[in-house]
Parts: structure tokens; C-alpha cells; sequence
């Protein structure tokens, strides 16, 4: 008598206050890193401290975030997301209870690092949890929510932050986490699924001893070398032999963390994974199109003031355009991705950028503040169908055991691009513009610019297109995929 296969299980649709427990714990984090930044004048001022000095405030929580986030999304995968994802939050929460009370410049920068370890948890265990809280036909809907909600968070910092110095002093922009990193902390304690019921290790019968097999020697290499490569282009913006010696060492541990990963019983990231075409293609369109999406946060404010006659007020209020499109299209454009699929939509996203960037340097001179805004709001609304369709894509092939760690590669390199677009566009842009002191440079030098700056970036993402439509070729041959 023929017998029937089993059916494969299918995520049944996420509860609405997971979603929204996913939804603030992807919030939280891009809304501590954007809040902070409008505050450094008035902390420079308040601690008594250079303005060098102050910046650490910032790097303390990229860099604790950059340097983590695989290792926290592979810790994960071994120990339970669960439980992980509740000290994140308590990290996140107790970090900036520590920010607000902070008395001295170093205390502070200590806090923002505990404040980052929690982001990191939170960010990269968010991603897990949403990829498997829903059929695999259905990822582009959630990770289209996690983007807007991300991108809400960076819109609503700069705002949010300046009315709460305004009204209660600049504690006030790391108190106002408190209440609602306690608020994250009670949803997922209630309605995060508890470890194993969404597969992965602690489902096994072996996951006790799979806790005894975290990468603790490769998790140290890969910090180290994130942590050179970050500072080698933030410190200086990447020239000089302090950069060089930084970046040296970079290449160095990242070498060794490769070889130790080629050898390890139970790597932190398993070297094999990147033999699947959406994850190597993903990381790496990813990493271009985030070095892309840093010019317009380096280069826009010299532009818009020095160019364009725009007060402080005014480029703040045209720079919140980019993140409140990107909010918008981010949920439409994961239901895209459920129906037209990952590919299509990934290339529609990346010719929008591609031609956003094309005319951005050349049509504000005829139109004004209309002709920046227009290219502006092209560009980042293919940054959100990119977002939704590689975060759909790459997390949709992780396995139940990996997704923790293909996460965290994923967030990865989107910072590495953010830190890698800050040094070398600013760079380009200065070259470009003929000035070491973009504050005294003419509207035409600051034109020149401009071009020069936008013309890498279409190149960026050209190669973005090319892996791209090779990952995809990839995918489609077995020949390549090993099937």
C-alpha cells in the first residue's frame, strides 16, 4: 500500500506582536546609532572635550557592532536565539541607562560599547528570527518590515535627538531606550519562540554539546580584524602610516581567521556556505551597494550648504528625505519580492540606484533643491528593494542552524560598506573638489566634486549588477550549485 510523505512543515503566519517584538528590536539599534550623532556638539561642549574625542561616542557602539555581529548571530545559532536575544536587549537596555548616567567622556564611551553588544545581539538574532517565522515564499514581506522599521529608526534619530536636548538635555537621547528597550524586553520574553521550536541545534539531541564548540579563537581573529580595518579608515580617513600598519593587520588576521575557520572542528563561519550563490553574491553586492549609500550622508551636507545656500535646518530636513522613502517603499517592496521574486527585484533595485547616481551630480544645477531630492528619493528607493530582495535571498538559503551567522555575515558587510563608503568617498570627494577644507570650497569646486564622487558610485554598482546577474546565472546551473 503506497504511503503518503510526510508534509513538510510551513511557519504558520507570525503573530502580530512578534512582529512587532522583531519590528523594535531592529528600531532600537539604528535609532541609538542615528541619535547620537546631532548630539556631539552640545556633549563636546558639556564634557568639556575635543571634538576628535567626542566622536568615540559614535565609533564605540559601529565598532562594537561591526566587530560582533557575526560571532553574537553564530552564539545564537549554538546557545539558543532566545535567551540571546533577551540579554541582548538587556544590554541594550542597561548600556544606556549607563549612557544617560554617565559623568565623564570615558564612562560614556564605555557605555555606548555595552549599548553596541546589545545592538549587535539584537540585530543580527532580529534577521534569524524573521526568516523563520514565516514560508520561505513569504521572506520578502518580513524583511521588507524589518527594513522599514530600520530605516525608521534612522529617520526618527536626528529629529528625535535634537528635541530631546532641546527640552531635557542631551542624557535624554539615551534614557528615552530605557523605556523602550524594557518594552522590546517584555515582548520577547512573552512572544519569542522559545529555543528549538523554530529548528536549528537546540532542537537536536546534540545540542548540549554544541555549546562547547563556539569559535572562541576565530571569533577573537575575525574582531581583530574587523576592528584594524575599521579604524584604519575612520582614524584619519585611511591615509598615512598608522592607516597603513591598521590595515596591514587587518589583512593579516583576516588571513588567519580564514585559515582557522578551513580548520576548525565547528567554525564560526562555515567557508562552504559562500559556495552557495545567494550568500556570496548577497555579501557582496551588499558591501557595494552600502559603500554607495554612504555618499549620501558624507558628501550630501558639504553639498547642500555649500553649493546649494541650504542652512543647518535645511539639509537636515532634505538629508530625512533618503531614510522617510526608504521607510515608505520598504514593506511594498518585500510583497514585490514574494511575487515577482528576489532576482528581479534585486536587478530593478540596482538600476534604480545606478541611475539615480547617474544624474544626481548634474541636475540640481537646473532645478535646485527639486533636482537633488528627485535623484535622492530613486536612489534610495532601489536601496530598499535591494535591501528587501538580497535580505530575502541570502537568508532564505541559510540553513536552520546557520541562519544566526548568515545574518550576522550579512550585517557585516552592509557595515564594513558604510565604514569603507564614509573613508573612500570622502575621500574621492575632497580629491574632486580641489580642497582639503570642504567648509571654504567653492559651489563649483564642491560640483566638481560631486561628479567625480557619483561617477565611482555608478561604477559600484555596475560591478553590483555584474555579481549579481552572475549569482543568479550560478544559481540556475547545477553544474555550479552541486546539484
Amino acid at each position: 500500500m503506497p504511503t503518503t510523505p510526510p508534509a513538510v512543515p510551513v511557519p504558520p503566519r507570525p503573530a502580530p506582536r512578534l512582529l512587532a517584538c522583531l519590528s523594535l528590536c531592529m528600531l532600537l539599534p539604528a535609532l541609538g546609532a542615528s541619535i547620537a550623532n546631532v548630539a556631539l556638539p552640545t556633549l563636546s561642549v558639556a564634557l568639556d572635550a575635543r571634538f576628535q574625542d567626542v566622536q568615540w561616542i559614535v565609533l564605540a557602539y559601529l565598532l562594537a557592532i561591526t566587530t560582533l555581529i557575526v560571532s553574537v548571530g553564530r552564539l545564537g545559532d549554538l546557545l539558543g536565539r532566545r535567551r540571546l536575544m533577551l540579554a541582548g536587549i538587556g544590554l541594550f537596555t542597561v548600556g544606556s541607562l549607563a549612557c544617560g548616567a554617565s559623568l565623564g567622556l570615558g564612562g560614556l564611551i564605555a557605555a555606548r560599547a555595552v549599548q553596541g553588544l546589545g545592538a549587535a545581539i539584537m540585530m543580527a538574532l532580529t534577521m534569524a528570527f524573521a526568516s523563520a517565522s514565516v514560508a520561505k515564499e513569504k521572506t520578502g514581506s518580513v524583511m521588507g518590515l524589518m527594513g522599514t522599521m530600520s530605516a525608521i529608526g534612522t529617520a526618527l534619530g536626528p529629529t528625535l535627538g535634537g528635541l530631546l536636548i532641546g527640552a531635557f538635555g542631551w542624557p535624554s537621547i539615551f534614557l528615552i531606550n530605557v523605556p523602550l528597550g524594557v518594552l522590546a524586553f517584555g515582548l520577547a520574553w512573552v512572544h519569542l519562540p522559545k529555543d528549538g521550536a523554530q529548528g536549528g541545534p537546540m532542537h537536536s539531541p546534540h545540542a548540549v554539546s554544541s555549546r562547547a564548540r563556539f569559535d572562541v579563537p576565530g571569533s577573537a581573529l575575525l574582531a581583530c580584524g574587523i576592528a584594524a580595518y575599521a579604524l584604519a579608515m575612520t582614524a584619519g580617513g585611511g591615509f598615512g602610516a598608522a592607516n597603513a600598519a591598521l590595515l596591514a593587520a587587518a589583512a593579516m588576521a583576516s588571513g588567519a581567521f580564514v585559515w582557522r575557520q578551513a580548520r576548525a572542528a565547528s567554525p564560526l563561519v562555515q567557508l562552504s556556505l559562500f559556495r552557495q550563490p545567494a550568500l556570496s553574491a548577497g555579501v557582496a553586492t551588499n558591501g557595494l551597494v552600502s559603500t554607495v549609500m554612504m555618499t549620501t550622508l558624507v558628501v550630501g551636507p558639504f553639498y547642500l550648504g555649500g553649493a546649494l545656500g541650504l542652512d543647518t535646518a535645511g539639509v537636515g530636513l532634505v538629508m530625512s528625505c533618503g531614510p522617510v522613502v526608504a521607510a515608505l517603499v520598504g514593506v511594498p517592496a518585500g510583497r514585490a519580492v514574494d511575487r515577482f521574486g528576489a532576482q528581479r527585484v534585486m536587478l530593478a533595485g540596482l538600476v534604480a540606484m545606478t541611475a539615480g547616481a547617474a544624474v544626481l551630480p548634474w541636475v540640481p544645477a537646473a532645478f535646485g533643491i527639486a533636482g537633488y531630492v528627485a535623484p535622492l528619493a530613486v536612489i534610495t528607493s532601489g536601496y530598499a528593494l535591494f535591501q528587501a530582495a538580497n535580505s530575502s535571498a541570502v537568508m532564505g538559503s541559510a540553513q536552520a542552524d546557520q541562519r544566526g551567522a548568515v545574518s550576522g555575515v550579512l550585517n557585516l558587510s552592509r557595515n564594513l560598506g558604510f565604514i569603507t563608503g564614509a573613508s573612500l568617498m570622502g575621500a574621492v570627494f575632497a580629491w574632486g573638489a580641489g580642497s582639503v577644507d570642504l567648509r571654504f570650497a567653492s559651489p563649483a569646486a564642491l560640483a566638481a566634486g560631486m561628479r567625480w564622487t557619483y561617477a565611482l558610485a555608478v561604477v559600484l554598482l555596475w560591478v553590483a549588477v555584474a555579481v549579481a546577474i552572475k549569482g543568479r546565472d550560478r544559481a540556475r546551473s547545477p553544474a555550479l550549485t552541486g546539484a
